[in-house]
């Protein structure tokens, strides 16, 4: 196995996790009810987000908490996202990027999840988006 060093890398990481997380009985449900029929745009921004952090190719500008906000997400669904995005890497790839990768999606999965904790404990104030 080789390490993540191209944009084809990214894309077959990302379709290959989003698979997954398609077929998943925990969160497949979540994203089929928030992206709908927008798969192919999501999948695209995935592609420019991760192309991004990797790889240094500066291709993604958005905001990645917002669309998150305000789902019915806990802390069992990003241990399971996390579990599902390690397994997947681990079985594409090895290498330094890999654990780069790894170390931010963790990263990541806290920071969202503490936003949203913020979110529902004061709904009287502003989100920290």
């Amino acid at each position: 196995m080789k390490d993540i060093t191209t944009i084809d890398d990214i894309i077959l990481l990302v379709d290959t996790f989003y698979n997954r997380i398609q077929q998943d009985d925990i969160l497949g449900i979540i994203f089929k009810q928030n992206i709908q029929d927008r798969w192919p745009e999501h999948l695209n921004k995935m592609y420019r987000f991760w192309q991004t952090i990797l790889l240094e190719e500066y291709t993604y500008d958005g905001r990645p908490f917002p669309p998150h906000a305000h789902l019915p997400i806990q802390q069992i669904h990003f241990d399971h996202w996390l579990q599902l995005f390690t397994e997947t890497i681990d079985s594409l790839f090895e290498g330094a990027k890999v654990e780069e990768a790894k170390w931010r999606a963790q990263k990541m999965s806290v920071m969202f999840l503490s936003k949203i904790d913020y979110i529902r404990n004061n709904p009287d104030k502003p989100p920290l988006i």
